[in-house]
């Protein structure tokens, strides 16, 4: 994960990145990823003393994993306390994402939050993995192994079957697969990958389809992420996620991410394509 995560400059203009691309069982790049790794470039070019709070981002092609991609960081502004930064992915030339990013310096100020649902710990669920691995089906580990995030659903896992109780609503833990070294930032770029990974699954949920459905297309438009209080990606985070509307072949979902002393991290929300077959 590390490696994907971590941005280097391009070596021919000011404030451009690039980084190596994961390969996708989809055959085009996993737009986690590229939320990742605009956060941390768009880091980059910040103070080390102010922390990514929000990233707002729209997703405009698919983008091809045989392709590097340019990450070309625009310095909105740098006031006393925030500074805001506008990040372009490109491939061939033309862009792939387009977001704006947003760092603060520590401050103290008013503090709540909501409180996580009662759910089971991740030790008493079964793992992703384990579940892919007894699949007949040649891309199941693929798929989870070439992710690199360990996920353990507490509601059944919509890889094969869809949910046998529609609801609109899940709850997932989640952690990278090997530990994370490095500074805040790499962490909060590792939030922004994993938070793509099962957000629109309550849409699904919700109708009776499960990712194996023939046919089904479904393709993120656009994501929104404020991260709150520090934490580690490579620990078990709790990611409670919702879904209130779908329509229009759209569905949106929200989410809240707990650490495991169940504080709220982080806040998502996307909108997703999702075709069905009629």
């Amino acid at each position: 994960m590390l490696p994907v995560l971590d941005v280097k400059p391009a070596d021919d203009a000011l404030d451009v990145y690039t980084g190596p691309n994961l390969p996708h069982w989809r055959g085009r790049l996993f737009g986690g990823q590229v939320l990742g790794q605009v956060a941390v470039a768009a880091g980059r070019t910040v103070p080390d003393d102010r922390s990514l709070h929000s990233l707002h981002a729209y997703f405009l092609r698919p983008g091809d994993p045989a392709v590097p991609v340019a990450f070309a960081v625009e310095r909105l502004r740098d006031g006393r306390s925030f500074s805001a930064r506008r990040v372009q992915a490109t491939q061939n030339g033309v862009p792939i994402l387009s977001g704006i990013a947003s760092f603060q310096t520590a401050a103290q100020g008013l503090d709540h939050f909501e409180p996580a649902p009662r759910v089971p710990d991740p030790e008493d669920l079964l793992s992703d993995y384990d579940l892919l691995d007894t699949l007949d089906h040649p891309l199941a580990r693929a798929i989870g192994r070439g992710r690199h995030v360990e996920l353990r659903h507490v509601e059944p896992a919509l890889y094969a079957e869809p949910d046998p109780e529609p609801r609109a609503h899940q709850s997932v833990w989640f952690r990278l697969d090997a530990p994370l070294p490095g500074p805040d930032l790499l962490h909060r770029g590792a939030l922004a990958y994993a938070s793509d990974l099962s957000v629109l699954e309550p849409v699904l949920r919700r109708h009776s389809l499960a990712w194996a459905a023939p046919g089904m297309s479904v393709a993120s438009l656009d994501h929104a992420m404020w991260w709150h209080r520090p934490t580690r990606a490579d620990d078990w985070l709790l990611y409670v996620t919702n879904s209130p509307n779908a329509s229009g072949a759209r569905g949106l979902s929200t989410g809240r991410m707990y650490d495991r002393e169940r504080r709220l991290v982080a806040t998502v929300a996307q909108e997703g394509m999702v075709r069905v077959p009629s």
